[in-house]
């Protein structure tokens, strides 16, 4: 009787798992998450890695479940989806005062370590690490989380940042190993996240994220919100200057941000 029974549970396990994996569930699933309030990318690597309760969870949900496509996953996200949305209406997504974000990644990091191996991997991103956060830090930069082969960091000023980022750019300039040199892509934005704990949460964490999308292969992205934060003559002393971004013809639309949105990309100054 108990081995009929375990053997009825069983099927049901598994047909819900086919029914949970099936391509026409799941597709189900993200229309329907496509359709509710907040950011329907909620969820994706650079959506989890922010701050907030929501997206702590959201993280949590993507560990159990491998990262493996799902119904499941997407009613679940979905649910957090809403949760933050819902915040972020409230005002509780705001906090008291401005701060500077800034968000950074490795361009075509996982490709290397794929073919490098697990120990050269790490020796790496221990280097990479020392570069980047040792110059953040030193311009008063807190280091909110590290994301794998990047972090976050937030700073008071959005000339520190700028500065910072200018330096940590600098000394990976010098990182290399076996031949390859990392390249990293950065975003800086400028806005009034609430603090959490030791996390953040609201829409300018996202915005940073998304402007550090349009880094490519690696440039140092802003956004109109840092540029006016920027002292009147912070770029010239640092000898850099802004030029305008323009999405390309088959770059994505960044999704989760306000549409008056205004990102610039920052360059060496040329020479006078």
């Amino acid at each position: 009787m108990i081995g009929g029974a375990k053997d009825s549970l069983g099927r049901v396990a598994h047909w819900a798992r086919g029914v949970d994996r099936s391509p026409r569930v799941i597709e189900a699933a993200r229309r329907v998450r496509n359709a509710l309030p907040g950011d329907p990318t909620f969820g994706d690597p650079l959506s989890t890695a922010g701050p907030g309760a929501p997206r702590m969870v959201a993280r949590v949900t993507d560990r159990l479940q491998n990262d493996s496509p799902g119904a499941a996953r997407e009613v679940g996200l979905g649910a957090l989806q809403v949760w933050q949305s819902v915040l972020e209406r409230a005002g509780r997504g705001r906090g008291e005062r401005d701060v500077t974000i800034v968000f950074t990644d490795l361009v075509g990091f996982s490709t290397w370590s794929l073919a490098a191996g697990d120990a050269d991997t790490l020796v790496l991103l221990r280097r990479v690490a020392r570069a980047i956060e040792t110059p953040m830090q030193d311009h008063g930069g807190r280091i909110v989380k590290r994301l794998g082969d990047g972090v976050m960091v937030v700073f008071t000023r959005a000339d520190q940042a700028v500065a910072a980022v200018r330096d940590a750019k600098n000394a990976l300039d010098l990182v290399e190993l076996g031949g390859y040199q990392p390249r990293m892509r950065v975003g800086i934005h400028t806005g009034c996240p609430r603090a959490v704990g030791a996390d953040w949460l609201g829409v300018d964490v996202t915005v940073a994220a998304r402007v550090m999308q349009t880094g490519a292969d690696g440039n140092v992205m802003m956004s109109n919100a840092t540029l006016a934060a920027l002292s009147p003559d912070a770029l010239t002393d640092l000898g850099l200057t802004v030029k305008p971004y323009r999405r390309g013809m088959f770059a994505p639309k960044l999704t989760g941000v306000p549409d008056d949105l205004r990102i610039f990309r920052i360059v060496e100054a040329p020479e006078r």
